[in-house]
């Protein structure tokens, strides 16, 4: 008898928000989960290309994917040095934040649309 793996989707994909994986630098950081509205099934996420701890002048870094943060807190991985699409991102970085994000070596780039 053959394997099933079910698997379900429930956060939204968008685009890679990565420019180049060339000088990539992530670190693992815990994922908070206070302030975070639960969807319609009642699942929380903090999405990937979110500004953590907070989208101002105390900038870390970017989350690298997804986390879910349903039952409590839950590790990620925040990038804090790299190339990013800035316009790809989940939300984009305030200017109060770009300060501190730049300084720890992240490059913003704006990505053209393709279309086919």
């Amino acid at each position: 008898m053959g394997s099933y793996f079910y698997t379900e989707s429930y956060a939204s994909q968008l685009p890679n928000f990565l420019a180049s994986e060339v000088g990539l630098i992530q670190r693992s950081v815990l994922v908070s989960d206070s302030g975070v509205s639960a969807d319609s099934e009642g699942r929380k996420f903090v999405k990937a290309g979110t500004v953590l701890p907070s989208n101002d002048a105390n900038a870390k870094g970017i989350l690298f994917e997804t986390v879910e943060v349903t039952h409590g807190s839950k590790l990620g991985s925040l990038i804090v040095a790299g190339r990013i699409h800035g316009n790809r991102l989940h939300t984009a970085a305030a200017s109060a934040a770009q300060t501190p994000l730049k300084a720890s070596g992240i490059v913003f780039e704006d990505c053209t649309a393709v279309t086919r």
